[in-house]
């Protein structure tokens, strides 16, 4: 995996388990974001769940790769991988 030219990563700066998703205190408030860019992760789903390729993605944010969107999805996808707790 390649990371962006140019891109700091601060003490401020977590990573998760996904090496290209960071969250940043006070970027973004606090979302997930795309290589500490102000790319949410949120957005990139929202435009996938609204019929975008990962083709016209790549086009409208040249900034981004693919294995950034593939990321986005990774990631969302761990979110949703929780416990229900039921309570009788």
């Amino acid at each position: 995996m390649t990371l962006q030219k140019g891109t700091r990563y601060t003490a401020r700066t977590m990573t998760t388990t996904h090496p290209r998703i960071t969250i940043e205190p006070g970027k973004c408030g606090g979302k997930p974001c795309i290589r500490g860019m102000r790319i949410r992760v949120s957005d990139v789903i929202e435009l996938l769940a609204n019929g975008a390729s990962i083709e016209e993605i790549l086009a409208d944010y040249p900034c981004l790769e693919r294995d950034d969107i593939l990321a986005t999805i990774a990631y969302a996808a761990q979110q949703t991988n929780h416990v229900v707790v039921e309570v009788a």
